[in-house]
């Protein structure tokens, strides 16, 4: 595939990184020239120097026959103008955007249709990450929770412990042990090392256990291998950024939440657009203040 990444940053060297490896043909566009000169030292792609929303840069970059533009620069803005200059311009089939404000994210539906903003995929590491963190957070003592199907099914990732139901039995127990819940056991790690479960499979103290089931059904299932941890109630979070605020506003109508920001500008911003989040600001190291 032709693909041209905007950014050369940390996520986009990371990218063409990895997909110059699958043998795409490459090109990477930022206002930087001595990091796309590093950049280019150590793999085999093309660089291009300039704004990668201006029609020219792009052009240059190969647009006009180019199968993916992938925009992953710091600015939301050119982020997506990059995406409405490939489509109008150069038609390009494949457009991705990451878009890290929370003003963009909460009107994706409405805002990035394909008449509309054209982006096919949206990238929104922030918020990744605030809903990976608050899945462990309704799940006490799981390792990962990764959600599908609307999040309608979770695989989850949960540590074995000694008293937990299910260990020092195999795997075909499970179905005796919880008749009414549908479950697969995906992975077992066990020292580090993945083996195949199967249905005979005895399950070990401090095996790491990677099972799939409605989500309704987790701690139900995670109940045959630890015992269930007792659910957070007081949260702490240290830093008011796009994930400390996004985290704050997911959990301050269930939990008793608390802010530590730095910046007193930020910490008065925050206190004002947060319903119950208690907000202090200060440095979350000061032991005094902690």
């Amino acid at each position: 595939m032709k693909i041209i990444i905007l950014g050369a940053g940390q996520v986009g060297a990371t990218l063409a990184e990895n997909l110059v490896g699958e043998k795409n043909e490459i090109t990477v566009i930022d206002s930087d020239i001595e990091t796309l000169r590093q950049l280019q030292d150590r793999l085999d792609l093309q660089v291009v120097s300039g704004m990668g929303s201006h029609p020219d840069v792009l052009k240059k970059a190969g647009a006009e026959d180019a199968d993916m533009l992938i925009a992953v620069t710091n600015s939301d803005e050119s982020n997506m103008m990059a995406c409405q200059v490939a489509y109008s311009l150069f038609k390009t089939p494949t457009k991705i955007a990451r878009v890290r404000s929370e003003q963009y994210i909460i009107y994706q539906e409405q805002l990035f249709k394909h008449l509309d903003v054209p982006v096919d995929h949206l990238i929104a590491p922030e918020q990744l990450v605030t809903k990976a963190i608050k899945r462990l957070i309704d799940y006490p003592g799981a390792l990962q929770v990764v959600e599908f199907a609307e999040g309608k099914a979770s695989l989850v990732a949960v540590k074995a412990y000694y008293g937990g139901l299910l260990v020092g039995h195999a795997l075909s127990t499970l179905k005796e042990h919880i008749p009414n819940v549908d479950t697969r056991v995906a992975a077992i790690y066990r020292r580090g090392r993945p083996i195949r479960p199967l249905g005979t499979t005895i399950i070990e103290a401090d095996d790491e256990v990677f099972f799939i089931a409605a989500t309704k059904h987790i701690r139900a299932v995670m109940s045959e291998l630890q015992k269930l941890e007792s659910s957070y109630k007081r949260i702490m979070i240290a830093g008011g950024g796009l994930i400390g605020a996004g985290l704050a506003k997911l959990l301050e109508h269930n939990h008793n939440v608390k802010l530590i920001e730095y910046s007193p500008e930020r910490a008065k911003y925050l206190s004002a657009h947060l319903d119950k989040t208690i907000v202090f600001s200060g440095d979350a190291s000061d032991h005094e203040l902690l």
